[in-house]
C-alpha cells in the first residue's frame, strides 16, 4: 500500500514522490485492473493525484477539468484528445480541455494536477 500522505488540507510535510511512485506501481501490478492511485493533496480547488498504470492499461476517455497537467514520474504514457501525444518520464504537459484518455505504453506513474470546481466566469476571467 502507498505511504500515507495528507489529503484534505495543505501541509508543509514533504511528499516522497519516488516512494509513492514505487508503492503505487507495486499496487497496480498486483491489481486485476492494472492501476492504483493516491490523492496526495486537496487544497480548495487544487488536487494532486499520483496514478500508476501497468503497460497497456488505459484510463478511458473522460471529460477534462477546467485546468490540468500531467507529469510522468516513471515510464511513458500516451494522451489522446485534440492531439495525441506520447509523454515520457520527466516530461510535464498541459492536458487538453477536450475529452481525453491516458494509456500506459509501459508501466508508468504520473502526477495529475487539476483545478476543479471553478465557475465558468472564473475560468473565462483566468
Amino acid at each position: 500500500m502507498a505511504p500515507e500522505t495528507p489529503t484534505s488540507t495543505p501541509t508543509s510535510t514533504p511528499t516522497d514522490l519516488p516512494a509513492v511512485a514505487r508503492a503505487l506501481l507495486d499496487d497496480a501490478r498486483s491489481s486485476a485492473h492494472g492501476r492504483s492511485a493516491q490523492l496526495l493533496l486537496h487544497d480548495g480547488v487544487l488536487r494532486q493525484t499520483a496514478i500508476a498504470l501497468t503497460a497497456g492499461t488505459e484510463l478511458a476517455e473522460h471529460n477534462s477539468p477546467h485546468a490540468a497537467s500531467l507529469l510522468v514520474l516513471a515510464g511513458r504514457v500516451r494522451v489522446t484528445g485534440q492531439e495525441e501525444a506520447t509523454v515520457d518520464e520527466g516530461v510535464l504537459t498541459v492536458l487538453t480541455h477536450q475529452r481525453h484518455a491516458v494509456r500506459a505504453l509501459e508501466d508508468a506513474v504520473f502526477l495529475l494536477t487539476t483545478v476543479t470546481g471553478l465557475a465558468d466566469e472564473q475560468v473565462a476571467a483566468g
